[in-house]
């Protein structure tokens, strides 16, 4: 295999793309610090930094022939001029054209000069957004040269590009750098990674050929194509950045199955204690996902297992479970979860199962501190049977005896960074522990193939018996009133009542209600019943007293931001009220939801919403009506909203796409991960260099 590869790999020749780009002519380091802070260090960077979108500068458009909604280039003279300062300064600019029509150019933003220069008869190329407006068609702040008296106008020869750019980097200077890097390009048969028979068999046209027509399109492109991200050029080259990202995982997975794992496939006897003193019967989803971590947490290769189930379906008691074959094979098991309010529900939740058992449960989290914190680890350090906690568990000075099992709850919350590093924590003796990682948000199958390539997944998909389906219906604020009369029923008869805010504090700008106004609103219109109120500014004994209460029945409404998405149980909780529901992802409304229905007793949700709603708040809150499927919420989440935002990894950069959308290319998954096996396989240099050229530094955490 290794002449094999000696025999594909491509010659070895200085790659110009490695190149810094202060190599560029022209690149000082005023406009490399600019580069920089769009992530461009090196020249292959700037080949990569694809357009936004594209302008039609090719043609000019009579001004007759503008519709709305369309960006166009016009061309005319300048008829009227006219400044205004009524509400805020704005240059009004009308010009004409053969085909006698005219158009207005509206500016907020001038200078004195600019507007000197704007005088009847001056003749202007002009590129903008056509729209409606009082007295026809007009164009905000569109893009103009003058044109002097008897110049022709000139017209560009292919599309033009607009990049993403940062404050200070114009388009024109980032076009100009990127034409010289460009300019750079090695031959086809040099640039490409992927091996030219898998090219072949899959139908991949050249990468050179492809950034080059995605940087400067001819004039008959198909722009609708370009502009959805669906044009062969853009689709090959998505194609190999999923492709990297698929191999940079597989390669983590590798590097982790490569170590060593202690095998806790002990007897199982406080596996079956524990079953024995259950109030509830394992549903057969549970069983058949409980067996598949057992059977990996008895290999010395370490599991690396993700174990996703709906709101409720019964997650935590598997994980239970598993933390029981470390404890019997003498290792520590570390829980850690996002939040604190979720790390103290799986605290009680252990404890009340485990302590009866004589296992130790230990608790560290960020608001433990002094000496409790100090005998927190000191009895993590000789060896606290299970440890449960937030991210602090992975913070310098936690040290653990023995740990051998690693649980994750919501796993997207974390970077990849952070999950390594508590999985560092159990590195001695040469083993590593084992990895269960937990999420209520059932993940779409194409973002399991691609997200989660460094995971084996296993689904709880049945829920336990008992629970009701929750009926859904989405109600305009204007109908508040009668909501509030809803819960009035609901408390007279003994139901308890979650009512959901969105927001903290007062927000003119998102017309969002404050969870202290609706709990000083519901006080007032519910005489007689006890409304609490939870929100994540108030102090973690305030918010555990008012959980408390309500589990306890002790208040009847619970006014909350979404702190209470995951890890609260009352069963007793037939109404879910969520405010402003227009304004949360799907993923996020059906976690909501599932707060209730966990009882005997038919339950509601209702959707508030503010109107007018928009397309895409109207499709989610559709959705929500027709199906509680987690699985098909889950799908159209995706598709609605794209991964990042379903993942929850928009801000933590893990899955920062610069060209692949999982929604709009999830056809291509089954040939990227056929071409990411043979790659591997036979191909292991051309795998790194492909990850250096997309991810770059973060290529790191792939040996992690």
């Amino acid at each position: 295999m290794a002449t094999r590869n000696a025999r594909s790999a491509p010659p070895t020749i200085a790659d110009p793309g490695t190149a810094p780009v202060t190599t560029l002519p022209g690149v000082g380091p005023a406009l490399a610090a600019s580069l920089g802070r769009l992530g461009l260090t090196r020249v292959q960077d700037l080949w990569f930094h694809l357009p936004l979108r594209y302008e039609d500068k090719t043609r000019i458009t009579a001004i007759a022939d503008l519709r709305a909604g369309e960006r166009a280039q016009v061309e005319g003279v300048v008829e009227a001029v006219e400044r205004g300062f009524r509400y805020r300064p704005q240059l009004k600019v009308a010009i004409g054209d053969a085909s006698a029509q005219t158009l207005l150019l509206r500016f907020f933003h001038f200078n004195r000069a600019q507007a000197e220069q704007l005088v009847p008869g001056t003749r202007l190329l002009c590129y903008g957004e056509v729209r409606h407006a009082a007295q026809g068609l007009e164009m905000v702040h569109p893009s103009y040269q003058r044109l002097g008296g008897g110049e022709a106008s000139v017209v560009d020869e292919q599309l033009s590009p607009v990049y993403p750019t940062t404050e200070g980097l114009g388009q024109k200077r980032l076009a100009a750098v990127i034409g010289k890097a460009l300019a750079l390009l090695p031959p086809a048969a040099q640039l490409e990674l992927i091996p030219p028979a898998l090219c072949s068999a899959h139908g991949l046209t050249s990468l050179r050929d492809a950034l080059l027509y995605v940087h400067r399109p001819p004039p008959d492109a198909h722009l609708g194509q370009l502009l959805l991200g669906r044009h062969p050029a853009q689709q090959r080259l998505a194609f190999e950045e999923l492709l990297t990202q698929h191999l940079s995982l597989r390669r983590l997975r590798a590097v982790v199955r490569q170590r060593r794992a202690p095998m806790l496939g002990a007897p199982r006897q406080l596996h079956r204690r524990l079953l024995r003193t259950l109030p509830f019967r394992l549903t057969a989803a549970q069983q058949r996902v409980s067996e598949e971590v057992a059977h990996d947490l008895a290999q010395a290769q370490p599991m690396l297992r993700l174990v996703q189930g709906d709101v409720g379906s019964g997650k935590t008691v598997v994980a239970a479970l598993a933390a029981l074959a470390a404890v019997q094979a003498g290792y520590q098991t570390a829980l850690m979860a996002p939040t604190e309010l979720l790390a103290e529900q799986h605290l009680r939740n252990f404890r009340q199962w485990l302590e009866p058992l004589g296992i130790e449960v230990a608790w560290l989290a960020g608001k433990v501190t002094g000496k409790a914190r100090r005998e927190a680890l000191a009895r993590v350090a000789d060896g606290a049977a299970v440890v449960i906690g937030t991210h602090a568990l992975m913070q310098e000075g936690v040290a653990f005896a023995r740990l051998g099992l690693v649980i994750v709850d919501e796993q997207h919350r974390f970077g990849v960074q952070q999950r390594l590093a508590l999985h560092e924590k159990g590195h001695q003796d040469r083993l590593v522990p084992h990895q269960l990682v937990l999420t209520a948000t059932p993940i779409p199958r194409t973002l399991a193939m691609s997200a989660y390539a460094d995971l084996d997944v296993s689904s709880i998909d049945e829920l336990p018996p008992g629970r009701t389906p929750v009926q859904t219906i989405a109600v305009s604020n204007a109908r508040r009133a009668e909501v509030i009369e809803r819960i009035r029923a609901a408390c007279a008869e003994g139901r308890q009542v979650y009512w959901v805010c969105t927001l903290i504090e007062e927000s003119e700008q998102l017309r969002a209600q404050a969870a202290e106004v609706a709990h000083a609103e519901l006080s007032a219109a519910l005489a007689g019943a006890v409304v609490g109120l939870i929100h994540g500014r108030m102090k973690a004994k305030d918010k555990q007293a008012a959980m408390d209460a309500f589990k306890a029945g002790e208040l009847a409404v619970l006014v909350a931001t979404t702190v209470i998405e995951v890890g609260v149980d009352v069963p007793n909780a037939s109404l879910m009220v969520i405010e402003n529901s227009e304004r949360l992802g799907l993923a996020q409304l059906h976690q909501l939801r599932g707060r209730v229905g966990r009882g005997a007793v038919a339950s509601n949700c209702v959707l508030l919403y503010q109107p007018p709603l928009g397309q895409l708040a109207r499709e989610r809150l559709q959705v929500m009506r027709e199906t509680s499927d987690g699985f098909r919420i889950a799908e159209k989440d995706l598709e609605l909203r794209g991964p990042g935002e379903v993942l929850g990894t928009r801000q933590t950069g893990q899955l920062a796409f610069r060209i692949a959308d999982l929604a709009r290319d999830a056809h291509l998954l089954p040939a990227v991960q056929a071409v990411g096996e043979r790659m591997l396989a036979e191909f292991p240099d051309r795998t790194g260099r492909l990850i250096e050229r997309w991810i770059g530094g973060a290529a790191r955490f792939a040996d992690a």
